[in-house]
């Protein structure tokens, strides 16, 4: 007894995870028992299925993981309904039922496994199919292991729930609420990244700034909600023509910025700086379609830097594509006049 209670202290004192704790605990009980087969169970009430989730085969008697029954049918429920967790005379007690028969269990023994509130998360058993007696101290071992693994459930699944709460807030921090684009604090950690990268590896880096020329008409002629609209229709646009290693950000407003590597070759990079702003304009002109609004759009003013690596950092690259956007901006104003004059 000395020997398992050591044991037990070091399994739970060493356990990380449910199986660590579970296992050892699994061995354990069929040492207290000698049942040939010890295993946890989860049950889905909803669906009402239970699967078992680890088990310990020592005989002849193979209960598989991962194993899923109705949950009706098995011994677990019948013993909870019952309120009798040891039975050794389970073919005759539970005859009919269909998983006791196939697996030939004569003896049984199990516990429910619940959480705080009192749900069911599953069942801690042991079943051999040859007649045993109950040892005084495995009931009680059984229910001390029980609320050891419902302890231990609970704080993974506390754990998993503040790590989903911290992606969360983590999201709602890089992500712009509008669009679901990454905001201006997500982009500038990106460029830092991307400027670092491309100082080890020797590549350029693509900083394309974006201004929706026109925008304010949008709102002042259709108002706000298609202004909007537009924005969301725009940026699913952008997604569509970045690659999987680029980053599109809304600035702010009517602003956007894409960023990614550049080509490893630096006389191809003025290419690239062409090939990245056609994309893009070509993306943002056409045929918008808001509610019961069409509108046309003739494209946004781009500016695309080419980064060389180690000359610029963040806020420099940001500016200077910003002062390559204005320039286009100017210049489409400047042949949109000759063309009306």
């Amino acid at each position: 007894m000395d020997n398992l209670i050591d044991q037990l202290s070091v399994t739970v004192t060493s356990a990380r995870t449910l199986e660590e704790l579970t296992r050892p605990m699994l061995e354990m009980l069929e040492s207290v028992t000698g049942m040939e087969s010890t295993y946890l169970t989860t049950v889905d009430l909803q669906n009402s299925v239970q699967q078992i989730l680890y088990a310990r085969n020592a005989g002849t008697m193979q209960l598989p993981e991962g194993l899923s029954v109705p949950w009706g049918d098995t011994l677990c429920k019948r013993a909870l309904d019952a309120k009798l967790p040891f039975a050794n005379d389970v073919d005759q007690r539970w005859g009919d039922s269909a998983a006791a028969r196939a697996l030939g269990i004569q003896t049984y023994l199990s516990t429910p496994v619940r959480k705080t509130d009192g749900a069911l998360y599953g069942t801690l058993c042991a079943a051999s199919a040859a007649r045993h007696e109950l040892p005084a101290k495995a009931q009680r071992m059984l229910a001390l292991f029980s609320t050891l693994i419902a302890q231990q459930v609970e704080r993974e699944e506390l754990l998993q729930k503040l790590l989903h709460a911290n992606a969360r807030l983590t999201a709602l921090a890089t992500t712009d609420p509008l669009t679901q684009l990454a905001n201006r604090r997500a982009l500038k950690q990106e460029l830092q990244r991307l400027l670092a990268l491309g100082v080890r590896q020797g590549t350029p880096v693509l900083v394309a700034f974006i201004d929706l020329d026109g925008f304010k008409a949008i709102n002042d002629t259709h108002g706000h909600d298609a202004g909007d609209q537009f924005l969301v229709a725009l940026a699913d646009r952008l997604r569509a023509v970045q690659r999987k290693e680029d980053l599109v950000a809304r600035w702010g407003g009517d602003e956007f910025v894409l960023v990614g590597l550049g080509p490893e070759r630096p006389e191809e990079l003025p290419a690239a700086r062409e090939a990245l702003q056609q994309r893009v304009l070509q993306a943002t002109a056409g045929e918008y379609r808001l509610d019961k609004i069409r509108l046309h759009y003739p494209g946004a003013s781009v500016g695309v830097l080419g980064v060389l690596p180690g000359t610029q950092d963040v806020d420099a690259a940001l500016q200077a594509a910003d002062a390559l956007m204005y320039g286009v901006k100017q210049a489409r104003r400047g042949a949109a006049h000759r063309r009306s004059g």
